[in-house]
């Protein structure tokens, strides 16, 4: 998968291609105000995953392995879940396809959280290499959905 994951991150944009240039599958019994719950995800999803990337600073990489003499970030949305990019992702593209009342997006978003889940095991095998105290943070902390997974 590379040596800093690289894959992962050709994987991950490909999905992101698939995601954006899925056709409308639209669910026609859907109530008129599903729009403006997936525009308030989205735009939850949206702060989210910002916030993550504000908060890793220096240490933002576009690949999972951690770069060299970064250091292990907990503050900010990491107080919360592991991997706040990726949530925000998640819940970014689960808001736009209620938004859209995309039956598709449905779909793809429950996929974009599988992929990032498989993503976030491998990197968390590099991150408690790094970072001696990231098993006792694992530990506390959430994963991907704040204070459930």
């Amino acid at each position: 998968m590379g040596k800093r994951g690289e894959v992962w991150f050709l994987l991950q944009m490909a999905l992101f291609a698939i995601i954006f240039f899925a056709p409308q599958a639209t669910c026609f019994a859907c109530p008129p105000w599903l729009k403006a719950v997936g525009l308030a995800i989205l735009a939850a999803g949206g702060m989210l995953g910002t916030w993550g990337m504000l908060a890793l600073g220096r240490n933002l990489t576009p690949f999972p392995k951690p770069i060299e003499g970064g250091q292990m970030v907990t503050h900010g949305p990491y107080r919360f879940v592991r991997h706040p990019i990726y949530a925000g992702l998640i819940f970014g593209t689960l808001g736009w396809a209620l938004f859209r009342a995309n039956l598709l997006g449905l779909a793809l978003a429950v996929l974009l959280f599988i992929f990032f889940d498989f993503k976030s095991r491998r990197e968390e095998q590099w991150l408690r290499d790094a970072y001696p105290d990231y098993q006792a943070y694992q530990q506390r902390v959430h994963k991907l959905v704040p204070w459930v997974y």
